[in-house]
């Protein structure tokens, strides 16, 4: 028999949406260097910026799935 929660599995299903978004915005951070190099300390911030909101929704999740 398993024991446990299911809110776990829905954390898991939940991580999925900020793992894709973190690396979209370096994806697009990394083409934005190559195709103007110049721009770096501009974009960077911008990267920067993104990484921290897209993760601050799986440190929501996942303290709402302990929560709940």
């Amino acid at each position: 028999m398993m024991e446990g929660s299911l809110n776990m599995v829905g954390y898991g299903l939940a991580a999925i949406g900020p793992g894709v978004g973190i690396g979209l915005i370096f994806a697009a951070y990394i083409n934005g260097v190559a195709r103007q190099p110049e721009a770096r300390s501009v974009l960077q911030g911008i990267a920067i910026l993104g990484f921290a909101l897209a993760e601050a929704l799986a440190i929501i999740g996942i303290g709402l799935a302990f929560a709940l």
